[in-house]
């Protein structure tokens, strides 16, 4: 209901701005009910003219909470682009890590977004898990080939505050690399990642880098021709607004060339000026 009534507001505050691509995520909004993707889909139409718009993204997320009704309903509402994320097809690190799914749920997942009728897939995987060698990023490589998704994005292992993995760093049960190590091993898995993605037609076409990722490396998104995230390029290039909504969403507003606000701890001007919504 608060979702509802602040779309509306952003629609109409925005009312002179076309709107050009529509993302949901990050995290797993497929966690929600068929019902409810529904009707978020339904407050989108209503809200927002849409004539304008080249992708909708849904980063469908856990390939366990993915379910066919739930696509049939995002495929219904014209969502172009979907995002199925394995993270490693390796069912070890996977229960390592705390994720539910397994590599059969993601084959499954794939096999009905292809049903539905999806011909553009994004596939997430992290370089870097806890206990996993270049053998085991081969194996998920060769694995995720036989998926055969438009597009790969491939994460170089970043802890954050509240996960899992960081927990363990700070308690000292940790099960994972040496640093040196892991920095050497990483280069080599990326490496590996980027040869895959050759093998499967895909180019790199973004790339950018995240708070405490492992040694300093970036994240890396691969896309056959015409496939590539259009969301992905605009919240790089940092050219147009970004405008988020719900809750600890975050909003990235680009100012007119001939406009600039100044910066409360610098001091100097700028012309993004970013806000979160409450968490």
């Amino acid at each position: 209901d608060a979702l509802e009534k602040e779309m509306e507001y952003v629609a109409e505050a925005y009312s002179r701005k076309k709107l050009i691509s529509i993302y949901i995520g990050g995290g797993t909004p497929s966690s929600i009910s068929a019902e409810n993707m529904d009707r978020l889909c339904g407050m989108i139409e209503r809200a927002f003219d849409l004539s304008y718009v080249r992708e909708f993204t849904i980063e469908a997320g856990r390939p366990d909470s993915t379910t066919y009704d739930k696509l049939a309903v995002m495929k219904k509402h014209g969502v172009t682009r979907i995002s199925i994320n394995p993270q490693t097809m390796n069912e070890q690190t996977l229960r390592t890590i705390g994720r539910a799914h397994t590599p059969d749920q993601t084959r499954e997942a794939m096999e009905m977004a292809r049903r539905v009728g999806f011909d553009n897939i994004n596939m997430d995987l992290i370089a870097g898990l806890p206990g996993e060698t270049e053998e085991d990023m081969c194996d998920t490589l060769k694995q995720i080939q036989k998926l055969a998704p438009d597009s790969l994005t491939v994460h170089a292992l970043a802890m954050k505050r509240a996960s899992r993995l960081t927990q363990e760093k700070r308690n000292g049960s940790y099960q994972g690399n040496t640093q040196a190590d892991s920095a050497k091993m990483l280069s080599k898995m990326i490496e590996l990642a980027a040869d895959y993605a050759e093998k499967m037609g895909l180019v790199p076409y973004y790339l950018y880098r995240q708070k405490n990722i492992a040694g300093n490396f970036e994240n890396v998104g691969y896309a056959k021709v015409d496939k590539a995230g259009i969301y992905n390029i605009l919240i790089m290039e940092e050219k147009q607004s970004i405008v988020a909504v719900g809750a600890g969403a975050s909003t990235k507003i680009v100012l007119p060339k001939d406009k600039t606000v100044i910066d409360e701890k610098t001091g100097n001007p700028k012309r993004i000026v970013r806000t979160e919504n409450v968490k």
